[in-house]
């Protein structure tokens, strides 16, 4: 054999590998439907939906109880609205760094 057809030989061998890795952690994971991906929409949709209604019956409840010269429903309601995205944010960046890292493993 010459060199050139053992770098191929080589080459052809690790994309086998590669290949092969892909698909025994697919296995692993079990098989994603569309179904899937909609659940993460409405999980990602319910992470800011769940504050932002409990900041608003909260603020309702003050609103009733302690009346101030301010709104407890809209301060508490654009405060739940707030912590509902950043909790949604550092949760989407999670799996974004986990689907980064699979990306990057089956690289190598």
């Amino acid at each position: 054999m010459e060199p050139r057809d053992t770098k191929q030989t080589s080459k052809l061998g690790r994309e086998v590998g590669a290949r092969e890795n892909r698909k025994l952690k697919a296995r692993r994971q079990g098989r994603r439907s569309i179904w899937f991906g909609i659940g993460m929409f409405g999980l990602v949709g319910w992470s800011i939906a769940i504050p932002t209604l409990l900041g608003a019956a909260l603020g309702i409840w003050l609103d009733g109880h302690y009346p101030q010269r301010f709104s407890w429903t809209l301060t508490l309601l654009i405060t739940g609205v707030a912590a509902g995205c950043l909790n949604a944010w550092f949760w989407v960046d999670r799996e974004s760094r986990e689907i980064q890292k699979d990306l990057e493993e089956n690289d190598d």
